[in-house]
């Protein structure tokens, strides 16, 4: 019987095969890590939230009124002229509003707070916040008389807005970041600003503060990853500066003003600013009330209608 024919490994290619498993396992773990690598970071840039945060901008005609709710909590900010009172009232209770927890009267004009004594008597309010203001500079107008009446017949105190003051609502943390002084020349100037964050999303809201109290917020470093820009002063161009669209580089601008309204807001220069960053521009004069929801991701936008 012939012997079968065998072939010896010599002693230089064991080594050579062992060398080839070790770095083709050695490329392997790259690989794996890499894998892994990518992963965490998708992780860590793709926070989803256990509760979605929602922004109301509520169509008031030629004024401000925002409600922003996550899960059971509330805030409020501003509510419109005086006579929109029912118009908000009827909202939030459509939304099954009860009480809120936060209150934030901006500042004391009455596109802004024209029907907050309405707000006070109806509902219940965790917290009522507004700017420091002197004695100069508090309105003797007959709204503002009936807001501070109603506050003193609930029993209910006026917080002033502390800068860097943190609060949550649900999962989103706000923090005030304006007003930056004491003392204005002008009330617009007064106006509490907000940042909320809800994970990666960033809304930010400045009442009518003009480009001088917007330096400040600059100034304050406070002014990044902002996503979502309520448009200063309803798009007038005494606000939305260039200096400080340039920081904030909004992703969505919403507008809220009044459907033909004498002030001609907002303004050219404002709307022009606006589109080098985005052209996602909303405007409650043509879309009515405008709703934003967060996943801590992603954002959606809903455009209810106009009212009439």
């Amino acid at each position: 019987m012939a012997k079968k024919k065998t072939t010896a490994k010599t002693n230089s290619e064991k080594p050579q095969k062992k060398g080839l498993i070790w770095v083709l396992g050695f490329i392997a773990a790259i690989i794996a890590g890499v894998i892994w690598d990518v992963s965490e970071k998708k992780a860590e840039t793709s926070e989803i939230m256990e509760t979605e945060l929602r922004v109301h901008y509520i169509d008031v005609g030629q004024g401000d009124c925002i409600l922003i709710e996550s899960g059971e909590d509330t805030l409020l900010i501003d509510c419109g002229e005086v006579n929109k009172g029912d118009t908000v009232k009827a909202y939030l209770n459509a939304h099954n509003i009860t009480q809120l927890d936060y209150v934030i009267g901006t500042h004391p004009h009455s596109d802004h707070m024209g029907c907050m004594d309405k707000i006070v008597e109806y509902y219940d309010i965790g917290e009522l916040i507004l700017p420091h203001l002197d004695d100069s500079d508090i309105p003797t107008t007959k709204y503002f008389e009936r807001f501070l009446n109603a506050a003193e017949n609930k029993g209910l105190e006026i917080t002033e807005a502390e800068l860097g003051r943190i609060f949550d609502i649900g999962e989103a943390e706000c923090e005030i970041i304006a007003p930056c002084s004491d003392d204005y020349n002008n009330t617009n100037n007064y106006s509490v600003g907000v940042i909320i964050r809800h994970g990666e999303n960033g809304f930010i809201f400045t009442g009518d503060a003009e480009k001088s109290a917007e330096k400040e917020m600059i100034d304050s470093g406070k002014l990044v990853d902002i996503d979502v820009y309520k448009a200063g002063h309803h798009g007038s161009d005494t606000s939305s500066s260039e200096e400080f669209l340039k920081i904030i580089k909004p992703d969505i601008a919403v507008i809220s003003c009044g459907e033909g309204n004498s002030y001609g807001h907002p303004c050219d220069i404002t709307l022009e600013n606006l589109s080098k960053y985005t052209d996602k521009v909303y405007r409650t004069d043509l879309s009515g009330t405008i709703v934003i929801t967060s996943d801590g991701s992603n954002l959606t936008v809903k455009e209810k209608g106009t009212e009439k």
